[in-house]
């Protein structure tokens, strides 16, 4: 696989001294929504399982390469805490590992400069804590919205919590579409629903998380996707972490097969965000080659691929030090908060 190149907007942030996610892409505005080509779409999923199952095996990197791609993975990461017990105490934490994610010492060995996570992610109810918590580091918040996880709130309650998380700071908007009407085929009232949180977002960049785990097929899967891009979704993203069934290769797959479909049919580029059950670093790795297979380089930034997730990067830096020590340590030594 190699060493990830990097793209020019990695080269603009890299030459600052930190690797914050700056968005250089021109926003999806979305499209009419277009029934033919939703009707249309279709997923064979014996292919798409058997070429996700090969993947793990094909792609391997190991020692320079492999530690690379891992500091390239921390950059996209979405830092989550979504706990019903989180306080003010616990995110500010996660904030000063977001700014600061890898131990310096690593980072010294490694001969690398500053690096951040890509995002924060958190209920609407800490969002002016993170971002207080962030102030100077050009670190984004993300809130998860509209009723979060399920999505079964009112529905006016649901626009006005985007409004309310806009307004305490939040950067990036994660809301959850109304799986019913995926399972009934009701694509003109996702698209509309998509299309009202879309605006109400305003300037925030808002990813749009299917519930994959809960959509029944990969079809289905597959034109949720094409129906929140034609609405305007900047991100189209996995799962809330909630469900019994998270982020899946074959899910993956279908997701940035879509993305892919959709930017030769608009030259717009929507990004990807996987969430839920990534907890290794040998896992991010797996997904980051998809990433670059299907979709290509481009997409190998934070502008256009995060990862949801909240253990993640104490295995990576785990890792890492083994790269820089010969020795695996304990997890304690990597803590998150």
């Amino acid at each position: 696989m190699g060493t990830p190149e990097m793209t020019k907007a990695d080269t603009k942030v890299a030459t600052s001294g930190t690797h914050l996610p700056q968005i250089h892409e021109p926003r999806n505005p979305g499209m009419a929504l277009d029934l033919d080509v939703i009707r249309g779409v279709q997923a064979n999923t014996s292919a798409i399982e058997r070429r996700c199952a090969t993947l793990p095996g094909r792609r391997s990197v190991k020692k320079d390469h492999q530690a690379a791609w891992l500091l390239k993975a921390i950059t996209m990461i979405d830092l989550t805490t979504l706990a019903g017990d989180d306080t003010p105490g616990r995110v500010k934490r996660l904030c000063a590992k977001a700014a600061h994610p890898v131990r310096a010492d690593i980072l010294d060995a490694l001969g690398m400069g500053a690096l951040t996570t890509g995002a924060v992610c958190v209920y609407h109810e800490m969002v002016e804590t993170a971002v207080a918590a962030l102030d100077g580091t050009g670190i984004p918040v993300a809130a998860v919205s509209t009723g979060f996880p399920a999505g079964l709130s009112p529905y006016h309650l649901r626009v006005k919590e985007i409004e309310e998380s806009v307004k305490a700071g939040a950067k990036e908007i994660d809301i959850v579409i109304s799986r019913r009407h995926v399972l009934t085929g009701n694509w003109q009232a996702l698209y509309d629903e998509m299309r009202e949180f879309r605006a109400t977002c305003g300037e925030a960049h808002v990813k749009a998380i299917l519930a994959t785990g809960e959509l029944g097929t990969l079809r289905n899967v597959a034109r949720a996707s094409q129906v929140c891009m034609m609405a305007g979704a900047d991100f189209i993203k996995t799962s809330t972490g909630k469900e019994s069934v998270n982020a899946t290769l074959p899910v993956s797959l279908v997701m940035i097969r879509a993305i892919r479909d959709y930017h030769a049919r608009t030259g717009y580029r929507v990004g990807y965000k996987p969430a839920g059950g990534i907890s290794k670093a040998k896992d991010a790795l797996v997904y980051l080659s998809l990433i670059k297979e299907e979709l290509g380089n481009h997409w190998l930034s934070p502008h256009l691929f995060r990862f949801g997730a909240s253990s993640l990067l104490g295995d990576i830096e785990r890792q890492l030090e083994h790269h820089v020590t010969g020795h695996y340590s304990a997890g304690y030594r990597h803590a998150i908060g």
